[in-house]
């Protein structure tokens, strides 16, 4: 398991070497890895996408963006993948949360980018017994 997201909230399966992998047949959101130092237990996220049903998404070398991320991890052996299905999740929320992801590591294999910028007016100010007040920064260089 690999956590994703922000403060690492979604509990994703994997990672798995992508060639020879065997999606289920279920929604997921996906994440395609890139192993940067075969030495180390780091992952580069290069691609995030979603499905409705992961066997049907062409996956591994069928998808669409499959050239760039062989392109950009240097060969298809050297790619991982890992997927989370939401739990109770319509398609508007694996939307929500790929878009999350892709705002927050920016894969280079997505064409589409999201800002993580959020303003004040956006939420407002409110009170509620259960909150209080921001304790930690709003970017991760913030937080410490």
């Amino acid at each position: 398991m690999i956590r994703l997201g922000s403060l690492a909230g979604y509990p994703f399966e994997g990672p798995r070497l992508l060639g020879g992998w065997t999606a289920p047949p279920s929604p997921a959101v996906f994440a395609v890895l890139h192993q940067p130092d075969e030495g180390r237990q780091r992952y580069e996220v290069i691609y995030v996408g979603h499905a409705d049903d992961l066997a049907g998404a062409e996956l591994p070398w069928g998808h669409p963006d499959a050239p760039s991320w062989i392109a950009r991890a240097g060969g298809k052996w050297r790619l991982h993948i890992a997927w989370y299905e939401v739990p109770g999740g319509l398609r508007s929320h694996r939307e929500q949360i790929a878009r999350e992801l892709i705002a927050i590591y920016h894969p280079s294999c997505n064409p589409q980018q999201y800002d993580r910028a959020w303003r004040d007016e956006w939420i407002g100010d409110y009170t509620a017994p259960t909150t209080g007040p921001l304790t930690t920064g709003r970017t991760p260089s913030d937080a410490g």
